[in-house]
């Protein structure tokens, strides 16, 4: 008899230590068996739900929204999105069981139910056979939008149970639903999910017991598996349920705070008035004509792109640590913009670097603007505390890093958890690279006295590689905000930082552009803090007022000492790989300062670049005398824009 059939309980591996699986390897694997939907329901969280939106979309296979939660001192649900209004109050619900609770934790109380939660629909998940007073409180605040899950794991006693439970539901008169509590793809992962769940226990595998699940059942089986276990009927609800959930995250919609913007201007009135007021002060004497159609340009475009509430956002941090004196300056690609420069973001003038707008902002890229400003670290707090006063608790908060399993890591719980000594759990995870994303070499492995053809290590390095990668908790971001104008809680689960009165999203930095969310990196810097003490003591002893902008440049003796490797504490050249190029390189003006930093990177190192430029630096050095007189190739005078034109003068032969 051939049917269709919807999971709609199914953790993915954000589920940490429960899920044993990621969303892609489970919407494949759902794909490949037939289903007609797939339901993430994560253990009180969205963090893993952006991803799964995107591997339902390589799949084409819809995704139905939902979470499973434990009410304290009540009953298991899952609770699946039926629409907007019920996609923001499960965000709602979930962030306020993490907001009363320590990081990692969450309390979903009886009385969060008393309120009208529209467009939810519970599957209620009994203990037991013997629960109709949780039923009948289900019953109540759910009414029509509530079913009873049978879940059978081929048990020896799921003929009775699928018998008590049915009873059950025609007692309470609830309509009954198939459901498959999925942990994994497939059943292959039931070893990695024993692990999971000691490395969650603190326990080996070992001695677990009765905590681990007692078979592999609880994976996406075959829609025969399902037929062979389950009545139609039940099998049937599920497609009922599917086609009430419509909800999909390109529904949302993020938008910028208005108090931003006085009353009388709009977004684009505003950031144009900002920006000739900071024109003025940039160019007392007014703009020549290239920084005017410069500025013109920059603002029609953000215009097209709607993007102007984000710059009067990053304009408004940046002016309030400006009335607080705390030194700070905007960085990356931002330093391209000429609106940037005359808002006081950052202290380049790109008129003067002939650098592009475009990669910064551009229509063809399609890519949302990322302006990172650094602030003095001693005094960052001061900003971040501002940004949560000015828009409140409720609309801003910083957003979060899922950290993930390294190789280190991965293979040092795997070890613990099949009870390996602690000893050969610390010397297997010295012979991982600190950052490594792979399982130790087998030649690492022999040095460090381990016989890779060991049944136990085999066991342990299978099991790392399939960790490797796999989320472990949720991280805070640095400094990157998201603010908006309406409650962050009807975007996004919000929950609390280990750091003391924080915030954070539930969702990856990574995860933000692909349902349009915008944030506001506000970052820390020593090297800021250093800057703001040698301007105070130049104010106090020589009396002379600097900032960032007016500093003088192409200092010939600064660049002596750098040329000498003298720059222990010099931000970006004070690495040891830094200081050996110097005194080969002998940079003498700024651009030089640029290639200096850019070469000595990963990429052109591996790509054997280092090497082959600094030899050419050295012909050059020998043949100064003829080619750097004024007017050739190398002269150092001429403007900023020959390099974008002729390539960079050391480079050529």
């Amino acid at each position: 008899m051939m049917f269709d059939y919807a999971e709609l309980h199914c953790l993915s591996n954000f589920s940490f230590q429960r899920g044993a699986s990621s969303a892609r390897e489970l919407f494949e694997r759902a794909r490949q068996q037939g289903y007609q939907a797939l339901a993430i329901t994560d253990e009180c969280t969205l963090a893993g739900i952006v991803r799964a939106w995107q591997a339902a979309r390589a799949q084409s296979l819809p995704l139905i929204i939902g979470s499973e939660i434990r009410v304290e001192n009540g009953p298991k649900l899952v609770l699946l999105v039926e629409n907007l209004e019920g996609y923001q109050a499960l965000c709602r619900l979930i962030t306020e069981a993490r907001r009363r609770s320590e990081k990692g934790q969450y309390r979903v109380l009886r009385e969060d139910f008393d309120r009208p939660m529209p467009g939810l629909l519970a599957l209620w998940v009994p203990d037991t056979l013997d629960e109709p007073e949780q039923g009948a409180w289900l019953q109540q605040r759910f009414g029509e939008r509530l079913w009873l899950a049978v879940e059978l794991h081929c048990g020896q006693n799921d003929a009775r149970r699928l018998a008590g439970l049915q009873a059950l539901a025609a007692r309470l008169r609830i309509p009954a639903v198939a459901s498959g509590d999925v942990h994994m793809h497939s059943r292959g992962r039931r070893a990695l999910q024993d692990t999971m769940t000691a490395i969650r226990l603190h326990v080996p595998v070992a001695e677990a017991g009765q905590r681990l699940h007692p078979n592999g059942e609880r994976h996406l089986r075959s829609l025969e598996a399902l037929g062979a276990l389950y009545p139609s009927a039940l099998l049937e609800q599920t497609l009922v349920i599917a086609r009430r959930c419509t909800f999909d995250l390109g529904q949302l919609r993020y938008q910028y705070p208005r108090e931003l913007v006085p009353q009388g201007q709009t977004p684009t009135t505003w950031l144009r008035r900002l920006t000739e007021q900071g024109l003025c002060r940039r160019w007392p004497q007014g703009p020549d004509r290239a920084v005017r159609a410069l500025v013109d340009k920059e603002l029609e475009l953000i215009a097209d792109l709607g993007y102007e509430s984000y710059f009067l956002t990053v304009e408004d941090i940046v002016s309030f640590a400006r009335r607080q004196r705390i030194l700070c300056q905007g960085r990356g690609s931002a330093a391209n913009s000429a609106v940037c420069y005359a808002l006081g973001i950052t202290e380049i003038d790109p008129s003067r670097m002939n650098m592009l707008f475009e990669r910064f902002l551009s229509r063809e890229r399609n890519e949302p603007p990322d302006i990172d400003v650094d602030f003095e670290h001693e005094r960052r707090e001061e900003v971040l505390q501002y940004v949560f006063q000015r828009y409140g608790r409720r609309r801003a908060a910083l957003t979060a890093v899922v950290s993930t399993y390294h190789g280190a890591g991965a293979i040092r719980d795997v070890a613990k958890a099949l009870g390996l000594p602690p000893d050969q759990v610390n010397a297997l995870a010295d012979c991982c690279g600190h950052w490594s994303d792979d399982a130790p070499p087998l030649e690492r492995l022999r040095e460090g006295g381990f016989d890779p053809d060991s049944p136990v290590l085999r066991r342990v390095l299978s099991l790392t590689r399939q960790l490797i990668g796999f989320p472990r908790h949720l991280s805070q971001h640095p400094g990157g905000f998201v603010i908006s104008e309406q409650p962050l809680d009807s975007l996004v689960p919000v929950e609390n930082a280990a750091m003391a009165e924080r915030t954070i999203i539930q969702w990856d930095k990574d995860d933000l552009d692909m349902v349009g969310l915008l944030k506001v990196d506000i970052l820390a810097l020593g090297m800021l803090s250093a800057i703001r003490r040698c301007f105070d003591l130049l104010r106090h002893h020589r009396g002379l007022e600097l900032s960032l902008a007016s500093i003088p440049s192409e200092d010939r003796r600064t660049y002596e000492m750098i040329s000498r490797a003298d720059t222990i504490g010099v931000f970006q050249i004070e690495s040891r790989a830094q200081m050996s190029m110097l005194p080969r390189l002998k940079p003498r003006t700024f651009y030089d300062l640029v290639i200096e930093v850019a070469i000595v990177r990963p990429g052109p190192i591996q790509g054997g670049m280092v090497h082959p430029y600094s030899d050419r630096c050295v012909l050059h050095d020998r043949r100064s005398a003829v080619l750097s007189a004024p007017g050739g190739v190398f002269d150092r005078a001429r403007p900023r824009d020959h390099f974008l034109h002729h390539g960079p003068g050391r480079l050529q032969s």
